[in-house]
């Protein structure tokens, strides 16, 4: 502080010419500036921004102002895309977090203290969410489904709609994508926005995004217990599709031969009772008297789509056979 007071002084020139002296300057020298930092509101409008302004007190000229978000010791804040660093001490913030401020001057440079802390936090009121329908895990090509982009406590306000995908197929901007016949092409991430129709500048933030997978159209799986029975058994068919709880309904078929002169060809027909399919993937068929040959398939969703048809698997009775059974044993018929 020995620099404190009143100062003036005067110029010589050889030992007999003086100037007269200077006006006198006044230093005061205070303890070290620490900076200050207002936010004109601390929470973020959904799509906006908030404004912060750090200063020196007492007032005083030169100062640049540095910011920082989180620690005092991380990066220096500069203009990006949730952050615009204005040149008159404030910025504008729409990223939440911890900000700080100090200020800085002269060569070298000399710094304030840093402000007190200020938190800033998102008003995220909308939010947009995906929702598959149906929500099955696995999707298989040809099925029918739905993308859509809800707003979560979306009130009366009307909406516009942006969807972005790492698919090849790009929804329209509106709040559903139905697919009529899923494919490979439509596999991929999606994700979607909402901003009021209103107010054009204000938005949700972007959904999470959901992965949809188109797979191959699956073929089921049968099996028969027993294979081999006595005359009047029952017969327990059973049909394994992959993701067996995905809303899956079974469909029995009973393997019929027809002849045609001198030839034998197989057809398929459900058995009775079954059109409707099933819930459970097991069927009992019961007083089998003969050797018989059995498949299915799944279906679901509306409208229905349908697997494969499994592979036919046959039983054996001593009670009966087929007569040329024996000379026919194509188009996917597995004998036991």
């Amino acid at each position: 502080m020995a620099a404190c007071g009143e100062h003036k002084c005067r110029g010589r020139r050889d030992s007999y010419f003086l100037t007269q002296w200077s006006n006198i300057i006044t230093l005061t020298v205070s303890n070290k500036a620490k900076a200050e930092l207002r936010a004109d509101v601390r929470d973020i409008p959904v799509g906006g921004s908030v404004t912060l302004t750090c200063s020196v007190n007492p007032p005083s000229s030169g100062w640049t102002y540095f910011w920082y978000r989180g620690e005092k010791t991380s990066e220096l804040l500069t203009t990006t895309q949730d952050v615009t660093v204005h040149s008159d001490g404030e910025i504008s913030v729409s990223q939440e977090g911890v900000y700080w401020c100090r200020g800085g001057r002269g060569e070298p440079l000399y710094y304030t203290d840093y402000s007190d802390s200020v938190h800033i936090q998102k008003n995220v009121v909308n939010k947009a969410v995906v929702t598959l329908q149906p929500n099955w895990s696995e999707i298989y090509r040809g099925e029918t489904i739905t993308l859509r982009c809800d707003i979560r406590n979306r009130g009366d306000t009307e909406w516009e709609y942006e969807w972005d995908t790492t698919s090849s197929e790009k929804p329209l901007n509106q709040n559903e994508f139905r697919i009529r016949s899923a494919s490979k092409s439509h596999s991929g991430d999606y994700r979607c926005k909402g901003r009021m129709k209103s107010e054009q500048q204000s938005s949700t933030d972007w959904s999470d995004p959901i992965t949809l997978t188109v797979s191959d159209t699956p073929v089921p799986v049968l099996s028969v217990s027993p294979s081999w029975l006595s005359p009047g058994d029952s017969v327990t068919l059973k049909c394994e599709v992959k993701h067996p709880s995905a809303g899956w309904r079974f469909f029995w078929y009973k393997i019929v031969p027809k002849s045609s002169g001198n030839n034998w060809a197989y057809s398929s027909e459900l058995i009775p009772g079954s059109s409707s399919g099933t819930e459970q993937d097991s069927y009992i068929v019961h007083g089998q008297t003969h050797t018989a040959g059995y498949k299915c398939e799944a279906g679901r969703g509306d409208p229905l789509y349908y697997t494969y048809a499994s592979k036919s698997k046959f039983v054996w009775s001593a009670g009966g056979f087929w007569a040329t059974c024996g000379r026919q044993a194509t188009n996917g018929i597995d004998w036991l």
